[in-house]
């Protein structure tokens, strides 16, 4: 009898303190709990994004050919870097600081300001921000750097590195910041009603505008196309690595639509979160299975490049709005998005616009598409709205990068712009104007980006190397010295012929 006394009595002390427990659970975090919570989420899901940054490294060094392989990673860790510091110096303030309904903010440095947190501890300010200031800015760093990724795929293998870092200095410091500034900055698409949640247009068709704009003017890798239109294949040349970079694209999509719910201090937040992170999933296993059942049935095998940017493709087309699709349309929207993308290459193919890993069927034609699906699940949407939306911003992004990547007008150029005998502007280095070129050289194209290769020939070279391959000339393509530089003298005498 007295064991089960002790018993009972130590069950009704467990209960209480267990209904003590779920009164608690139930209750409203403190508001600096809320914080915490909020700025926290804004740090993990931005570390997810950051990640990205590898995939894309990663995705682009597997789909170009061996020669190219470090000049695309040294893109990637420089756009990342500049996009940064350029956030910091103009962009950030440019896109939120004072826009009010216009069409830009205050260009100046970024500068953290907490005023909640003082030397006395948290204060509630109604009026402030749920979150720390230096948390948003990281959050928001990160989408410009994946923006600006989107661009180095595309023009892969033929752009040099100076005019495409300068082309980045512009594209994360003011055109990014500007059409951002439109709608999450509070500016004109904001007051007219355009919606997206997470960016299939504010960042994916952002960088597929831009890459289509470049790949239009700096033109085709040479070789890539035939005189009567027929394509030659240019395998990559890790597609393993490139299964990886997906891989870690498709991890890091989960912080680029969950964080974008931009709060995880409530119950209902943290719902929200994980039905982003389902919808997004659903999305891009859709896109895969799209992908690999048109290529079987189109060319009569699976193209892994092609499944690859199935999923990528579902992945944009879910980011407009992710949260309020029901799992059943999130695999219908990523469905699509697979769809597009096969359908988009050969377009492209046809076009003669070369684009190394599909960043233009991926990132504009799906985040397009993601954009137009809003209105599907979102009863505040406007077709109308979403429309000029993307009309507006694509007329930004295309309507003056032909000034800044210039010097593609004839990739052989015509007798006045290549001279003759050492006579005029010389091929490759300056077009009419006077503005340097973008556009690789002819023996860059046969040996690969200065840099580009792994291994026996590092992208430093020394004085010696230099000065022996200026007196060989323009067209040599290496010495007995360098190891997988070889070529014979009728090469040599051939592309001499040529040019």
């Amino acid at each position: 009898m007295k064991k089960f006394t002790s018993f009972s009595v130590l069950a009704l002390a467990t209960s209480v303190a267990t209904i003590g427990f779920v009164h608690a659970a139930s209750a409203a975090v403190e508001e600096e709990t809320a914080f915490i919570l909020n700025s926290l989420s804004f740090l993990m899901h931005g570390f997810l994004v950051m990640w990205m940054a590898a995939g894309f490294a990663m995705l682009e060094t597997g789909l170009v050919r061996t020669k190219n392989a470090a000049m695309q990673c040294t893109k990637n860790i420089a756009l990342y870097s500049i996009a940064g510091l350029m956030f910091w110096a103009i962009g950030y303030n440019l896109m939120y600081s004072g826009v009010d309904g216009g069409y830009f903010g205050t260009p100046l440095p970024w500068s953290a300001a907490d005023p909640q947190v003082t030397a006395d501890g948290f204060v509630y300010d109604a009026d402030g921000v749920g979150y720390s200031a230096s948390s948003d800015w990281f959050f928001q760093m990160v989408f410009v750097a994946a923006a600006a990724s989107i661009v180095s795929g595309a023009l892969a293998e033929r752009i040099k590195l100076l005019p495409f870092l300068i082309f980045v200095v512009v594209l994360t410091g003011v055109l990014y910041p500007i059409q951002g500034s439109w709608s999450w900055g509070g500016g004109w698409l904001k007051e007219l009603g355009f919606l997206d949640f997470a960016g299939s247009t504010i960042v994916h068709s952002v960088g597929g505008w831009a890459a289509l704009t470049g790949a239009i003017i700096v033109g085709a890798r040479r070789g890539k196309f035939n005189k009567d239109g027929t394509v030659n294949p240019m395998p990559g040349s890790n597609l393993a690595i490139a299964t990886l970079g997906t891989f870690i694209l498709w991890l890091g999509w989960f912080g680029f639509n969950g964080g974008s719910q931009l709060a995880m201090g409530s119950a209902a937040d943290v719902v929200a979160i994980a039905a982003i992170y389902v919808n997004t999933n659903l999305a891009a296993a859709a896109g895969v299975v799209v992908a690999i059942v048109l290529t079987s049935i189109m060319y009569k095998k699976v193209d892994l490049t092609m499944a690859l940017n199935g999923a990528l493709g579902g992945l944009v087309s879910i980011t407009a709005e992710p949260l309020l699709p029901s799992p059943g349309m999130a695999v219908f929207v990523g469905a699509v998005g697979g769809l597009l993308v096969v359908f988009s290459v050969p377009v492209l193919d046809k076009l003669k616009i070369d684009d190394v890993v599909g960043a233009i069927p991926v990132h504009l034609v799906c985040g397009i598409w993601g954009t137009i699906a809003v209105v599907l699940t979102n009863g505040d949407a406007s077709i109308v709205n979403q429309l000029i939306a993307i009309v507006s911003i694509g007329a930004l992004h295309r309507g003056d990068q032909r000034d800044r990547l210039v010097g593609a007008e004839d990739r052989h150029g015509s007798p006045a712009e290549r001279g003759r005998r050492g006579h005029g502007p010389r091929p490759g280095r300056v077009r009419p104007g006077g503005l340097p070129r973008v556009r690789a050289r002819l023996a860059d194209h046969l040996t690969g980006m200065p840099g580009g290769r792994l291994g026996g020939r590092p992208g430093i070279l020394s004085p010696w190397t230099r000065a022996r391959r200026r007196r060989a000339g323009p067209f040599s393509v290496g010495g007995p010295s360098e190891p997988g530089a070889r070529a014979t003298s009728v090469l040599s005498l051939s592309l001499k012929v040529a040019a």
